[in-house]
């Protein structure tokens, strides 16, 4: 979440007289995130988050988008589904953008989670793969393994201004794990491809909320499972790494989806090629975010970092 477009007071009232709301009392940019403009919106009615969406989320990606929500909220998931408007529209146009008023849910997201908090993540996954078992829409994944050779050479040597020899070492380390990718192997579902801990929101040790499906998309169903661990697992740094909520995630995860010998012999390819995407995408916002933006950038070093946990070969020259 972050804030790339202005919405002044009088456009924002306007736009919530299409639902039944009530009226704008207060709104305050999010800054948290890099992917689009947001909002935190009280009404007479309630409070709300309204989402405009900026270059990266494709405006014929949202009924995918709003599709998934619908059908985990009608599962009984903790998930935030659109507002509909007086004529049952989700997806309205503001400032010029894509835009959705989204429903609000209670709860915080953790900065360092317990290895309690971290079981009740790997339940929640687990629900929301168990949900899709019959949801038919798909998405390819926009951040999937095809593309990071491509988004990789975009970045070319410019990669090496975040740090000395990153464009060389995320060449190897692409070439590498591209290389070892097994994905038609495994079960593919609708995937949440983001569930950091910023993006699950708590009470104590229960889940309250699985928000931001914005990478959401068809892939490996254990793919999702590694992007968590590799969010989760260490600190903000990436230096640290924490066995007990890798551990913790993985069996709350496999209370439902016990992972086959297979996919537990995959699973560091897959969480290194988590590692890899991560590293990329925060490479690119490193490199293009508008210097004027209310937004922060997340260091893709810290994801070269992780790489070294699960294959030290990789990436073995990043302190």
């Amino acid at each position: 979440m972050a804030v790339y477009t202005h919405v002044s007071a009088e456009a924002l009232a306007d736009f919530l007289c299409r639902y039944d709301v009530g009226e704008l009392v207060s709104a305050k940019g999010i800054a948290e995130g890099v992917e689009n403009t947001n909002y935190l919106v009280d009404t007479t009615g309630g409070r709300f988050i309204l989402t405009l969406y900026e270059k990266r989320v494709a405006a014929e990606d949202l009924p995918f988008f709003m599709a998934l929500l619908d059908h985990l909220d009608a599962k009984g998931l903790p998930v935030p589904p659109a507002i509909k408007d007086r004529n049952g529209e989700e997806i309205q146009e503001l400032e010029g953008r894509a835009a959705c008023l989204i429903k609000f849910l209670p709860g915080v997201s953790l900065s360092h989670p317990r290895p309690a908090q971290a079981l009740s993540a790997g339940r929640a996954l687990a629900a929301m793969h168990d949900a899709v078992a019959d949801f038919a829409p798909t998405r390819p994944n926009s951040m999937g393994v095809e593309t990071w050779q491509p988004l990789l050479e975009r970045c070319g040597p410019n990669l090496n201004e975040i740090s000395p020899r990153l464009y060389d070492d995320l060449s190897f380390a692409t070439d590498k794990i591209v290389g070892r990718w097994q994905g038609d192997a495994f079960d593919h579902v609708a995937i949440h491809a983001d569930l950091f801990p910023d993006n699950v929101l708590m009470r104590g040790d229960a889940v309250t909320g699985l928000i931001d499906f914005y990478f959401s998309c068809t892939d490996v169903r254990v793919f999702d499972l590694a992007i968590t661990h590799s969010a989760w697992s260490f600190d903000a740094s990436g230096a640290q790494f924490d066995a007990a909520i890798g551990q913790a995630l993985v069996k709350g995860y496999e209370e439902r989806f016990p992972l086959s010998p297979a996919e537990n012999a995959a699973f560091a390819t897959l969480a290194s090629g988590a590692c890899i995407r991560f590293a990329l995408s925060r490479a690119w916002d490193w490199l293009n975010t508008p210097a004027d933006a209310l937004v922060t950038r997340k260091d893709p070093i810290a994801y070269m970092r992780r790489l070294n946990h699960y294959d030290p070969t990789l990436a073995s020259r990043v302190a």
